[in-house]
């Protein structure tokens, strides 16, 4: 057996590294607010929504109410005299394989005959803010990337 030199050594180590990295689905927000207990709003529809009070689901996992690769998020709001109190709202937060009008990425948005405004959004990040495991794989790749320039500069 050959010995390698340290440099080969580690680079062929973060080869490795990245090919045994775990990749998981993505991990979104499931709730609704028909879901919501009387007298709560767990989902956000009329408050901030509190991400300590709902954990993120694994998208490809048991606890998803729906199987997905994206995101999804769809608000509702009625005009102002739909109800007796003012408007009222609704917000469904949970994992969606496709988009019935196409959109996979961002947002669309319109209103139903009966003048409630809808809006749907989809993205592709854990949470819809970020996907944390993949800066790991990016900054070891551009470390390898680099060893290999530099060993191939300093060889020349």
């Amino acid at each position: 057996m050959t010995d390698l030199d340290p440099v080969t050594l580690l680079v062929k180590t973060c080869v490795l590294l990245v090919c045994l990295y775990e990749v998981s689905a993505i991990k979104c927000y499931q709730c609704s607010t028909s879901d919501d207990p009387k007298g709560e709003d767990l989902c956000g529809a009329y408050e901030y929504y509190d991400k300590t009070k709902n954990t993120a689901v694994e998208c490809l996992g048991e606890e998803a109410h729906a199987l997905g690769t994206f995101c999804y998020k769809k608000i509702q709001q009625s005009p102002r005299g739909f109800i007796w109190d003012g408007r009222w709202r609704s917000v469904e937060r949970r994992c969606a394989q496709i988009s019935e009008r196409g959109v996979n990425w961002g947002c669309d948005w319109g209103y139903h005959e009966n003048g409630v405004y809808w809006e749907e959004c989809y993205c592709a990040e854990d949470n819809c803010n970020g996907a944390p495991k993949a800066g790991l794989v990016h900054l070891v790749l551009v470390f390898c990337a680099t060893v290999g320039v530099l060993r191939h500069l300093l060889v020349v």
